[in-house]
């Protein structure tokens, strides 16, 4: 659309045309090489004008293009719900099958019903979908409404204020202003807040579901009093879309001038304003292109297994169908062909010809069709809907799986896969909160190379209940697990209430009430639970050692010199807890009004003490030691000594009372204390700093932080650093407010964020000294992203290098028995800066923010140029704890056959540690690990490997004939795992896989593993591992996650189960079934999955057999009749025959039927392998139903034939004993596979041979002329009146169910299947089944333990004779393997099996070798691989020992 000179279009081509960067006169040359190449492109971008007096007539021009805010998430209007809704359903083929048969029906030459009658099956089918999908759409329609009348202000031009309006009349580029608890109506750029600061909080658990608080930062240079009819900018950002944390942009200002913004100070749609009066934004995108509806793309629909099977055995029936109608055809032709003269009923054409034979037989080919539609189950697909959501009812109402601490029942998502839930083979797991509870829980640290154990909290941990007690008993609780040298100095401390706070309820995805509210400051007290904020991750106890360093650190204050060697480790130290407490996002309110942000220190009372000039004095001296002390000129001045000096224009005091502030005590306040102030300046100016200590800690104690953290890792090192008294007390987003173990409180400028991502995975803060104004970067960031951008010691100083590679060397020990104990680790690090060096890199960040082509590239740019030459301060140890249940949730599915494969994204010690804490790896596993980046070398390993795995597979095979033992067939998997070997491989081994096609034989191998392990996996390799083992292996998938990073793979999986937990609801969002904990997996996959599964495969069959049973009593029919297509059955009895008579017991059947009961399919999880196998629906029980089916219609059409042979009785006559005893004995056949009876079952299957009844006798004497020529009258009743009648339907169900009642009595006297056995169990009484259950379970594991020793025999007899007399060692002496401990011979003898192997091979390979950590008993063998290594590994863990043998290149 063409727009005059002055019009929006030509403001849009007039900023495209311009060059894309202006600002700073200095520029990196990064961002100068680009600058011409970047052109601007106006289908890419958005242009937002603001709706005031100065840009009305570009707004007006422009907003209507953009869409407005009103929403409609209705699939239909009043005018298109029919055509649309019959235009879905016939989308589905049996309806469009059903349709032609309509029309067939209406031409006269092939017509067999009433042109009505025949509509009715179908129309009743369309009206029940319709009437579904119709009440599910009208819900949709009152939300909708209800949501685009809330309220919201919104700025007025003419009225120049903010009026109320609907939010569907809000429109891109209206000033909208929101106060606090309110919902925002449409995604908007923050341009004001009633925050000093420029802060909004925004609580997402709408949109994700996270209830901690985020924060967002008015754009840059606002925030002043703002006024919309003065605002003159233009905005310009990318298009809509569904990236939730992506969003980029600048602000054109009058003069030119460009100011960037993203992602952190965009508002979006359907987050709630916290903790903040008044705010004010520009809409950017209104209604359906906002990110939460761009996200919001409703339930997934997925084919289940069973439905894919049915579908084939549609086409089966459409085959049959085809038969019989053929041979219908066939028959009538040849009946017409051989008539001499034509009989009188035989009516001719118009012209008076009779019709061909090969004409009639055509016609007679349609009506057979007509006649037998039945065959294909139109009802089915109703049934199994029906079914579905009673199924899903009762998942979801299972107390089992209720979780009573956060409030959370299943969540079951997607309803139309629960049967999948029975036939799972794999699961992939994510690790850290799927296994693990996600409560991160501050072990051990190494600073400075030297390590801390924090042996008192291990006890702590070790014992540990989360009490819900007074607090004088948890404050006992607390006394138990001190030092006794610490229990009377803190004895005297007030204790703080330290009851446990509830983690906070997960909010489902929806909005609660869309009235504003005028904000009070906080949230109300049922949303004040905090995340991360259980006791067991606030209270850290500290290590004493580390504790007396802190205060050493502090008292040393007084006597260094030049020369004292501890002043390194002493301001390392010190820097290291400043790095914990300031390197975070973390939010800081108070415990009595938790989302009440703390923007500054408290006031307090003055506490008599040290003054501040004694305190400067005090830190000249460190910082002149320090200068002496430091390993290279840029450290010493960063150290923490030589930042206390120059004016204290940071610290926090009493101006008053000239004295610092009162410190926060806590129950983790453990430094000593003197109980004794200071009396005057000049006894303080000569007073120790342990008097300071004391000094500072009298007066009135404050109350307690709370903090809200986005991820448990920053909470643990919070809570961690307040433990030795570095508290953080607040934070705003130019300053961080820490207070030191002396009680001083010092204001960090935050000079620069850059936030954790996945691929630096670090994060690094810029503040700027109090004191001195230096500039220091903290860094923490995962152990190989820090140690690889450390600074390398000078090569003119070897002792300082020496020194600085030894703590190094000694960290990196210290990161590798962190990992092996399951810690997960974390280095920290510190950089300082110049002024120079820092305002180049400003300028560079700030022109990379403001770019909108290649920003994310220019960003990571600007943060790896930050992100170099570090000092090294320590590394810190977290503990993730293994949820309840794990270990023996995952030891029943493994006896369930399924495989296990844990995908995360930890390091490999970590997660070797963490598989064996849960049972995934066995003491007496072998475990290879493959970790390569050559593709030749790796199809050398996985070739070798697997070779001998296959040995070990057929020895294990032979041995299990030799004993006799053999697993019956149900028992019997599809691929042979190993018992006793285990995979570990990282994400770089998978790269190589993927991209060097080496997919199968890597699936080959894992076939034979019982446990996989991928570790250091990207979101990315996790999905393809997922897709790979689906789409290759053809086997049923299921992928369990909890954070944003598993939802690839979760989507990947034909089921995926998120876990409610500490990441947010991203996980839940993607799943199709969402639970709050793994151990809810054993009952939803063992109990419900496999009753889902039993029960529909059964349904579906039954309703085959119901069918087929029906139709074949009209195909006989046809024998006798000449083929003409007559029945012997009224119309009106055929059709209610489906609809009513026989739909309601199978319907209940597939709800409440149990073939076993929960306790047993919990106890013996071995019986879900008849679900994998797929023995309940599969070819042979489809065929042998089909042939049950023929056979009890030949029995229920001619037992009746033979019976009313030589009568005189009429058609129908003749045709009610055959419809009757066909019911009979089709609800008897379902009583037969029934095994739950009650009353509803009984109920049904009575009132359905009732209603029969009932119906045939009022339809038969009140409709005699619905279906003319004939007379249905009286009928039944003189049925009713013959003995003959009751003969016919005693007889009959007897003799046709006669060989199915054989058949299963034999199956359960001679080969009873574990399912059959588990049944008899059942009818036990509970004693004695429980007795006969430990009976199976017992003589299960002995035959499993002879098994495995005599596999693991037959491996050390054939490895044995290759084994070297001695071993050779390899770099650091002798490593031999001990061999003097039989069970880790059996195993650690298979490295040096794999060295022959490798010596033999005439395979080319070249890579070189990765460095690894060296482990007791390595040994190096040189082949043609270049060097190899061959580790085995013996790791003791508490009271046992576990060997474990690793192949490692």
């Amino acid at each position: 659309m063409a727009l005059s000179v002055d019009s929006a279009l030509y403001r849009c081509q007039r900023l495209a045309a311009e060059a894309f960067f202006r600002g700073e006169s200095e520029s990196t040359p990064l961002l100068s090489s680009v600058k011409e190449r970047l052109k601007y492109n106006l289908n890419k971008w958005r242009i937002v004008f603001p709706n005031n007096e100065r840009f009305q007539k570009d707004w007006g021009k422009v907003s209507r293009f953009y869409a407005g805010n009103g929403i409609r998430t209705t699939k239909y209007t009043f005018l298109t719900f029919f055509p649309k809704n019959l235009f879905e359903q016939f989308h589905r083929l049996a309806n469009l099958y059903f349709l032609l048969l309509v029309i067939l029906n209406w031409f006269p030459q092939v017509e067999v019903f009433h042109r009505e009658i025949t509509m009715l099956p179908l129309s009743v089918v369309l009206l029940i979908i319709a009437a579904k999908d119709g009440i599910e759409d009208c819900k949709r329609y009152r939300f909708d409404k209800q949501l685009n009348s809330s309220k919201t202000k919104a700025y007025n031009k003419n009225d120049q204020a903010y009026v109320e309006k609907c939010w569907k009349d809000v429109r891109v580029g209206d000033f909208v202003q929101l106060q606090g608890n309110e919902i925002i109506p449409a995604d908007t750029l923050l341009l004001y807040s009633s925050d000093q600061n420029g802060i909004c909080h925004l609580e997402t658990a709408n949109l994700d579901g996270e209830t901690n608080l985020k924060q967002r930062q008015v754009v840059k240079g606002f925030n002043a009093e703002f006024e919309p009819k003065f605002f003159q900018n233009i905005m310009v950002c990318e298009k809509p879309n569904n990236d939730l944390n992506k969003f980029k942009g600048y602000m054109e200002q009058p003069d030119g001038k460009r100011i960037g913004f993203d992602s952190e100070s965009l508002l979006l749609r359907g987050c709630t304003i916290r903790n903040t009066e008044v705010t004010i934004g520009i809409v950017i995108y209104a209604g359906h292109e906002t990110k939460a509806m761009l996200n919001n793309s409703g339930p997934r629909y997925k084919r289940s297994k069973i439905e894919r099977r049915m579908n084939m055995d549609i086409f089966f029936c459409v085959g049959l169908l085809f038969i019989m109608c053929l041979i219908g055809a066939v028959g009538h032709g040849i009946w017409i062909r051989n008539f001499s003269e034509r009989p009188p009923y035989d009516v001719p054409e118009v012209n008076g010809n009779h019709i061909s034979p090969a004409l009639g037989g055509f016609y007679m080919f349609l009506t057979m069709i007509i006649l037998l539609q039945v065959l294909i189950p139109i009802s089915l697909y109703v049934s199994i809907e029906l079914v579905k959501l009673g199924q899903v009812f009762l998942i979801h109402n299972d107390i089992d799986l209720y979780d009573e601490e956060l409030y959370l029942p299943i969540q079951c998502r997607a309803l139309n896969i629960t049967e999948d839930l029975g036939q799972i083979q794999y699961v992939f797991s994510d690790k850290t909160g799927t296994l693990t509870e996600n409560k991160m829980v501050f072990r051990c640290c190494t600073i400075n190379g030297k390590e801390f154990s924090h042996q008192e909290n291990a006890k702590r941990l070790e014992n540990y209940k989360e009490l819900d007690s007074d607090d004088e008993d948890w404050a006992k609780h607390q006394h138990s697990f001190l030092p006794s040298n610490m229990v009377m100095k803190t004895a005297t401390l007030p204790q703080r209430s330290t009851k446990p706070l509830r983690r906070c309820q997960s909010a489902r995805a929806h909005f609660q009430g869309h009235s504003r509210k005028k904000s009070l400051g906080r949230c109300d007290s049922s949303q004040s639970q905090v995340a991360f904020s259980s006791a067991i991750e606030k209270d850290v106890t500290p290590d004493s050692r580390l504790l007396m360093k802190v205060r050493d650190a502090a008292l040393q204050l007084e006597s260094l010199s030049p020369l004292t060697p501890m002043m390194a480790t002493s301001s390392s130290i010190i820097d290291f807890f400043l790095a914990l407490v300031l390197c975070n996002t973390v939010v800081v309110s108070t415990a009595t009004e938790p989302r009440l942000r703390v923007t500054g220190p408290p006031l307090m009372k003055p506490a008599a003490g040290i003054s501040l000039e004694r305190i400067q004095q005090l830190l000249q001296r460190l910082k002149s030691a320090n200068l002496s002390q430091s390993f290279l000129s840029s450290q010493s001045s960063s150290d923490l000594g030589a930042s206390f000096n120059g004016k204290n224009n940071a610290m926090y005091s009493n101006d008053k009372d000239n004295a610092s502030s009162q410190s926060c005590s806590s129950s983790t306040d453990y430094l000593r204390r003197d109980s004794s102030p200071g009396n005057d300046c000049a006894e303080i100016r000569d007073a120790s700093l342990d008097e300071v200590f004391g000094s500072v800690t009298q007066g009135h104690l404050q109350p307690e932080f709370c903090y809200e953290a986005e991820s448990p890792d920053e909470a643990a090192l919070v809570h961690a650093a307040r433990a030795y008294q570095f508290t953080l007390v607040s934070r705003t987003p130019e300053q961080v407010t820490v207070r030191l173990p002396q009680g001083t409180l010092l204001t960090f400028d935050l000079l620069c964020t850059l936030g954790f991502d996945s691929v630096r995975k670090r994060m690094s803060v810029v503040v700027r000294h109090p004191l001195t104004g230096e500039i220091i970067v903290y860094i923490k960031g995962a152990d190989y992203a820090v140690m690889d951008i450390l600074e390398e010691p000078a090569r003119g100083n070897v002792p300082i290098g020496s020194r600085m590679k030894k703590i190094r060397d000694q960290t990196q020990k210290h990161l590798d028995r962190y990992a092996q104990d399951g810690l997960r680790t974390l280095c920290i690090a510190k950089k300082v800066l110049s002024e120079e060096d820092y305002r180049k890199w400003a300028n560079f960040r700030r022109e990379a923010e403001a770019a909108i082509d290649n920003r994310e590239e220019l960003l990571m740019e600007t943060a790896q140029c930050l992100e170099t030459k570090l000092t090294l301060l320590g590394a810190t140890g977290i503990e993730d704890r293994l949820q309840d249940g794990v270990p023996d949730t995952i030891a029943a599915l493994r006896e369930a056959g399924i495989q296990i494969w844990v995908l995360t994204g930890d390091k490999q010690e970590t997660a070797v540690n963490i598989a064996h804490s849960c049972k995934l790896l066995d003491q007496r596993d072998t475990v290879f690990t493959i970790n390569t980046e050559s593709k030749e070398t790796c199809e050398s390993l996985l070739d070798i490997t697997l070779e001998e795995v296959r040995k070990n597979h057929v020895v294990e095979r032979t041995k299990q004939n030799i004993f006799g033992i053999n697993l019956s067939p149900s028992l019997s998997r599809t691929v042979g795992v190993s018992s006793n070997v285990g995979l570990v491989i990282d994400g770089k081994t998978l790269n190589v896989i993927f991209q060097g096609e080496l997919q199968q034989k890597f699936l080959e191998l894992t076939k034979y593993c019982r446990s996989i392990l991928c570790c250091r996996s990207t979101p990315l390799q996790k999905s393809m591992v997922v897709k790979l083992v689906r789409s290759h292996l053809k086997a049923m998938t299921l992928s369990i996650g909890d954070g944003a990073n598993d939802v690839s793979m979760i989507q990947a999986a034909d089921v995926g189960i998120g876990i409610a937990g500490q990441e947010g609801m991203q996980a839940v969002m993607a799943s199709d079934f969402a639970i709050s904990r793994f151990k809810h997996l054993k009952k939803l996959i063992l109990v419900h999955g496999h009753w889902c599964y039993s029960r529909l495969a059964k349904m579906v069959i039954y309703f085959f057999y119901k069918n087929v049973t029906y139709v074949n009593l009209l195909f006989w029919y046809q024998f006798f009749c000449v083929f003409s297509g007559a029945t012997m059955i009224d119309y009106w009895q055929m059709i209610f025959f489906n609809l009513f008579f026989t739909s309601v017991p199978p319907i209940l059947f597939g709800i409440l039927d149990k073939d076993v009961s929960a306790e047993t399919l919990s106890s013996l999880p071995e019986l879900y392998k008849s679900g994998q196998n797929s023995e309940t629906y599969k070819l042979s029980t489809f065929t042998f139903a089909m042939l049950d089916a023929f056979y009890q219609s030949l029995v229920c059409f001619f037992v009746p034939y033979l019976t009313y042979r030589d009568s005189d009785i009429d058609v129908f006559t003749f045709g009610t004993p055959i419809n009757t005893v066909a019911l009979l004995t089709i609800l008897f056949h379902q009583a037969l596979e029934m095994k739950t009876w009650t009353v509803f079952h009984c109920g049904i299957m009575i009132g359905s041979v009732l209603f029969y009844f009932i119906f045939s006798v009022v339809y038969n004497n009140l409709c005699v002329v619905c279906n003319p020529p004939v007379n249905p009258y009286r009928i039944m009743e003189y049925q009713l009146s013959s003995p003959s009648f009751y003969l016919v339907c005693f007889i009959t169900p007897i003799v046709a169910l006669l060989p199915r009642y054989l058949i299963l009595a034999l199956q359960g006297t001679f080969q009873a299947s574990p399912i059959l056995k588990a049944q008899q169990l059942d009818k036990l009484p509970k004693g004695q089944r429980d007795l006969a259950i430990q009976q199976w379970r017992s003589r299960k594991q002995t035959e499993s333990v002879i098994t495995e020793d005599e596999v693991d025999r037959t491996t050390s007899n054939l490895s044995q004779s290759s084994f070297p007399a001695h071993a050779t060692a390899g770099d650091g002496g002798d490593m031999r393997p001990e061999l003097n401990q039989p069970v880790e011979w059996m195993l650690n003898i298979e490295g040096n099996f794999f060295m022959n192997r490798w010596a033999e091979e005439e395979v080319t390979a070249a890579s070189s070798p990765r460095q690894h950590p060296v482990v007791p008993g390595e040994m190096n063998s040189s082949g043609r691989f270049g060097q190899l290594t061959i580790n085995t590994k013996v790791l003791n863990q508490g009271s046992h020992r576990r060997s474990v043998s690793t192949v490692t290149l």
